[in-house]
């Protein structure tokens, strides 16, 4: 189980905006270069993770530009005793489009290590990972690029209730999640309270999750539509994600209270 708990937040994060295939991009990002987001993982009542994503100008050519997106994560505490973890998760997104061109990550969780490299080509529809060559049909994202597409879209008939499927590609295949939409709430982070979208993604039972489980994501209300907590079922426990800090944001952050 621990060696998914990284990963699953990262799904969590991109998938929390995955109405974004069924809606239209606003044709301006909601975010910019110097953005960045900073986060702690909470297994039960212990911090078990920290996570830390930048946006910067892309050090690679890809079309005319690119925004070079990076997320780190570790473990905490003694989590980082018993079981250390060290991912980098990167991807490479159009500026105009925010349509990804190329994903790469590096995880090295205990003694466990995985890389991939993807490539997004829009011109043939394939991509090509280290497992393969895969063909695509519409938007397919990995984690990261998904997150940031989603929050640049069009939300202004969302309604309770509302489904959507988000398209990814992991590993060795394109995978699919709904994920509904569950109305506003308020939500307390780290970083203060703010006015949130609620979304619940399905996941599916197994090693980590009960058949009961239920993730719920909590976004920021606003044009900067950034994720402040997050909270899962595990089989054994719950992980919570919260905001711990943010720097140089499109829009001005409006916490309700600090």
């Amino acid at each position: 189980m621990k060696k998914y708990f990284l990963i699953i937040i990262l799904i969590a994060i991109s998938c929390s905006k995955s109405f974004s295939q069924d809606m239209n991009y606003l044709g301006e990002p909601s975010f910019k270069v110097g953005e960045e987001l900073s986060y702690k993982l909470k297994y039960g009542f212990f911090t078990a993770a920290e996570a830390h994503i930048k946006v910067m100008e892309s050090d690679k050519k890809f079309g005319d530009s690119a925004f070079h997106i990076v997320a780190d994560a570790k473990t905490a505490g003694t989590f980082d005793i018993f079981y250390k973890v060290r991912n980098r998760y990167e991807t490479y997104v159009d500026k105009k489009t925010l349509q990804p061109y190329f994903y790469t990550e590096n995880r090295k969780e205990a003694s466990y290590r995985h890389s991939d490299n993807v490539t997004y080509d829009h011109n043939t529809d394939k991509i090509t990972a280290d497992k393969g060559v895969f063909p695509m049909k519409g938007k397919v994202f990995d984690f990261l690029s998904a997150y940031y597409f989603a929050r640049s879209v069009d939300i202004s008939k969302l309604k309770i209730g509302d489904k959507f499927t988000l398209q990814y590609f992991l590993e060795d295949g394109i995978h699919s999640m709904e994920i509904t939409y569950a109305g506003k709430e308020k939500m307390d982070c780290s970083v203060g309270t703010f006015n949130c979208l609620k979304f619940n993604p399905t996941i599916i039972p197994g090693r980590v999750f009960r058949k009961s489980s239920k993730l719920y994501l909590w976004i920021t209300d606003d044009k900067n539509r950034i994720p402040v907590k997050a909270h899962v079922e595990l089989v054994v426990g719950s992980i919570t994600m919260d905001l711990t800090g943010v720097k140089s944001l499109k829009y001005p952050l409006n916490p309700l209270k600090q």
